[in-house]
């Protein structure tokens, strides 16, 4: 089989997307060389990996089998439309995998796709858009055109929980068999790190105890409620610190003078943090606190887990789907409840204890190993289907 993987979002340049491409890959190769009694036949496929000039050099591939491609074409853009297809074509691959829903529309040949989330079908709000009324309604028309086109002449589509798959049903016209479920990982490795704690807590400010929270300031992650509920948290707990870590845009920089209107004390926001460090600031917090209104997987309290960290997190059905009864929950609307969490989380030794524990063992049963496997087998079925139709 000759597959191709859309990569351009591979590494750090693309967030989450490009944690889970780069995991996928990496994992990938891993499988393919092993093959094994179930995935022998792997040891034949020919991979190409189609990356950005930005991350060219950051994927370096280590089986022979995976060839890099240079496709430095921006995303959502026109020329993504237009130069994409023609790239792809010249490879003559059976499949491609898009990791997102941003499939060219002129895309003739067979491919599957990875559906992390439909946010936009939950806040389609113009509050969560720097952009002007008429440019964010064209923007918006346009991403309904692509993920429809997406989802509906996908071979198969990919989704990283049961709560997307639902959400895929709910609004698309697909048949369930169509959609697999393939859940995300965290890192259960720590990673050896030269610098002491203290020097990195130094370098951004950070003085401990301290909540934690790693993400994005985008309105459905819901951090003024979070923000107004610390301000609940530190009349009891004075000397408690919440750290928010995620570079610094235009949404973090509308909470930052949110944070000042709010005249709310002990809040420190690091803007961007080397995964190298970040792995240290989570082995140092207190707790871990998300309180989102809606996600697709929700990675950030499962690697915090994996990290021996107890978790406070909004109970909403695709965290309670990733985290089951590792996690403290609380409603995400209710400002005085999520202070009541933090302050148990952070303050009653029995419950961290119970917490930690049941998190470790969470971590532990999501592996980035299964995905790759069970993403290569949808390849192989995906490829026979359609031989055979």
């Amino acid at each position: 089989m000759r597959i191709g993987i859309d990569a351009r979002f591979y590494g750090s340049i693309g967030k989450g997307l490009g944690r889970y491409t780069q995991k996928l890959i990496e994992n990938l190769e891993v499988v393919s060389a092993q093959g094994g009694r179930d995935f022998s036949w792997a040891k034949h496929n020919q991979y190409f990996i189609f990356l950005r000039r930005g991350n060219w050099e950051e994927y370096q591939p280590h089986n022979p089998n995976f060839t890099k491609v240079l496709a430095d074409i921006p995303w959502y853009s026109v020329r993504e439309q237009i130069a994409l297809p023609k790239i792809l074509s010249k490879y003559n691959l059976d499949l491609v995998h898009f990791p997102h829903f941003n499939v060219p529309l002129r895309w003739k040949g067979k491919f599957v796709v990875t559906i992390h989330d439909l946010i936009l079908f939950h806040y389609p709000t113009r509050r969560a858009s720097t952009l002007s009324p008429i440019i964010y309604l064209l923007k918006k028309n346009a991403y309904h055109r692509v993920i429809k086109n997406a989802i509906e002449k996908s071979e198969r589509i990919i989704s990283v929980s049961e709560h997307t798959k639902r959400d895929i049903l709910k609004h698309f016209r697909v048949g369930p068999e169509k959609v697999c479920v393939t859940y995300e990982a965290a890192d259960i490795r720590q990673n050896a790190i030269s610098t002491m704690p203290a020097e990195i807590l130094s370098k951004y400010g950070i003085i401990k105890p301290y909540a934690l929270y790693v993400g994005n300031a985008y309105p459905h992650k819901n951090l003024e409620r979070l923000v107004l509920a610390f301000k609940h948290v530190l009349q009891s707990h004075p000397h408690l610190k919440l750290v928010l870590v995620g570079k610094e845009d235009y949404f973090y920089k509308r909470l930052k003078i949110f944070v000042k209107k709010n005249e709310t004390r002990n809040i420190i926001f690091t803007d961007f943090v080397s995964d190298e460090e970040l792995s240290m600031i989570y082995r140092e917090a207190l707790l871990y606190v998300f309180p989102s209104l809606y996600e697709g997987f929700g990675l950030p309290p499962l690697e915090a887990m994996a990290k021996n960290i107890p978790v406070a997190c909004s109970d909403i059905g695709c965290l309670r789907e990733i985290l089951g009864n590792a996690a403290y929950y609380f409603n995400p609307k209710g400002v005085s409840e999520m202070a009541d969490a933090i302050k148990k989380v952070a303050t009653e030794n029995e419950l961290r204890d119970i917490l930690i524990r049941n998190g470790g063992i969470r971590a532990r049963a999501f592996s980035w190993h299964d995905l790759a496997k069970n993403t290569l087998q949808i390849y192989k079925e995906t490829i026979k289907h359609t031989r055979l139709t």
